[in-house]
């Protein structure tokens, strides 16, 4: 892990008390992205929610260090190490999902809950989440925000990526436009994504679980996460490839029967 790193100080949101638990976001996204689970989680937990180098408003990489999951997880690493987190259980989703993944593969946390996880496509299906992905950006950069008071808008901008975009927050879905479209990491990371492969086996008890209607990371892919994983990867009925406002309850759930 670099020791530039190290100095690094991402901005997060902490809440709760009890063991600690980690959320990470996926690409393009900010930590307000757990919001719908967050009092849930931190009910029981107490919860940092970061935002990774380059996206919501923590600093960018150092100008020496690739934007690669690998380097962002070791951002997460470093930043838990900074704040004396000790084996913390962590669950991430997209990029945050492989990222958790990673982190378990190091040893490094107590537990790990995956959804929706990057790295686990073929060559066709990750040509298509990078079309998809950048699709999105440019649409963040070109679409006025206040056209997405609109019911009908709503739903085209955020189709992809949940299942009932009638239930996401207005304004919430204007901060996470900004958020895509702002993101100085995203370009070098959705580019690294053509190398990345599945982690190394993990060393700390991981949990995978799949959006049923996941339409970036089509749920097909959930077979070889749990190749990888050596068990049944558990479907989120009802959710999309970001499930915590489909179904704040159920997520909530299953991080916390797993961390």
């Amino acid at each position: 892990m670099s020791g530039s790193l190290a100095a690094m100080e991402l901005a997060f949101e902490r809440r709760g008390t009890g063991a600690p638990l980690i959320l990470v976001h996926g690409i393009g996204h900010h930590w307000q992205g757990w919001l719908p689970v967050l009092d849930r989680l931190a009910a029981a937990r107490t919860v940092f929610a970061v935002d990774l180098p380059g996206f919501g408003v923590s600093p960018e990489l150092p100008a020496r260090i690739p934007y690669t999951a690998e380097s962002l997880a070791d951002a997460v690493e470093s930043f838990c190490a900074r704040l004396g987190i000790r084996e913390p259980a962590v669950a991430g989703n997209s990029l945050g999902g492989y990222i958790a993944l990673e982190l378990a593969s190091r040893g490094v946390v107590r537990s790990a809950v995956a959804l929706s996880p990057a790295g686990f496509w073929s060559r066709a299906e990750l040509l298509y989440c990078q079309a998809m992905l950048r699709a999105m950006r440019a649409s963040a950069r070109s679409l006025p925000l206040e056209q997405l008071e609109n019911r009908q808008v709503r739903t085209v901008a955020s189709g992809l990526l949940v299942a009932h975009p009638a239930r996401l927050d207005p304004a919430a879905l204007m901060a996470a436009t900004q958020a895509l479209a702002n993101a100085p990491g995203f370009d070098e990371t959705l580019e690294s994504f053509s190398g990345l492969m599945p982690p190394a086996p993990p060393k700390s008890p991981v949990t995978i679980a799949w959006g049923e209607h996941d339409r970036l990371l089509l749920r097909r892919q959930a077979v070889r996460a749990a190749r990888w994983s050596g068990q049944r990867v558990k479907l989120l009925k009802g959710c999309g490839h970001v499930p915590m406002s489909d179904d704040p309850e159920l997520v909530a759930r299953i991080i916390l029967e797993s961390a």
